[in-house]
């Protein structure tokens, strides 16, 4: 039970830390999204729905861009997911390395 606590008190921090990256990374994927809604011609939610699904390269595939720039765009959106999802995971592993340490 210590290492629960420890792991989401440190976790806890290291987001809070990192949280100013954290949220530019999902504006820039937003702004981007909603460049390719303008384009694509989708409304407003869809298109915040489609970026962030397209972020997480979860891709189900509902609404596709048709147009090249919006095509190009999307690989943005996803690489940008990726580094976004990679901070959180990186920010995990080191929280669970530091609070193994103190508890085992």
């Amino acid at each position: 039970m210590e290492f629960v606590l420890a792991f989401i008190n440190l976790f806890g921090w290291a987001i809070y830390f990192v949280s100013p990256l954290l949220f530019a990374l999902a504006l820039i994927i937003l702004i981007l999204g909603q460049i390719v809604t303008f384009l694509e011609k989708w409304n407003k939610f869809d298109g915040f729905y489609w970026s962030f699904v397209t972020a997480t390269t979860v891709g189900y595939g509902d609404l596709r861009p048709e147009k090249r720039l919006s095509k190009i765009i999307s690989v943005f959106i996803a690489l940008t997911g990726i580094i976004l999802t990679g901070i959180i995971l990186a920010a995990a592993v080191k929280t669970v390395s530091i609070s193994l340490e103190t508890h085992l």
